[in-house]
């Protein structure tokens, strides 16, 4: 008995590592729409996170403008996925051209439209630089989900509104 006990939970370690290594270098594109990490068994939280925020430089913005966005966590996170979005449509806008260390761009929709973690780092407080499209889009916000171990997650933690 003892043996099996063993071998079951050994490969239930290996089966959890192996897993949980494939989303260790940043969210897949399969997380582009909705946000929502593709880990083994995770649960999700209540959307009204109270420890990690998203704010921005500025309350409203013109096309083609850089907008300063940080994100700070009073807790230790590894994960995460940044999106702006049209707060009329929900769609992806827009393109990060600044990024700080053990992040990654993806294109989900554009290239350079998401950003995502490249290793599991420990991370608390992060800044990136976002700029507008050339053309109009409205009012916007980002969405950020956070990843803080391979089983609890919060998605879409949302900025306030930036406006056109």
């Amino acid at each position: 008995r003892a043996h099996i006990a063993i071998v079951g939970w050994a490969c239930t370690t290996l089966c959890l590592v192996s897993y949980a290594a494939a989303f260790s270098h940043g969210a897949s594109p399969s997380a582009c729409t909705d946000m929502m990490p593709r880990h083994l068994r995770t649960q999700l939280h209540s959307p009204s996170n109270n420890y990690v925020t998203v704010h921005t430089n500025v309350s409203s913005y013109s096309p083609g403008i850089k907008v300063a966005v940080t994100v700070r966590s009073t807790q230790d996170f590894m994960g995460f996925l940044l999106q702006a979005r049209k707060v009329s449509s929900d769609e992806v806008a827009g393109t990060f051209i600044f990024i700080p260390p053990g992040s990654k761009l993806l294109t989900c929709f554009e290239d350079g439209d998401t950003v995502t973690h490249s290793d599991k780092s420990l991370k608390r407080n992060l800044s990136f630089v976002w700029k507008a499209p050339d053309q109009p889009i409205g009012d916007i916000k980002f969405f950020i989900s956070i990843v803080q171990s391979y089983f609890v997650y919060w998605a879409k933690i949302e900025s306030a509104t930036v406006a056109q």
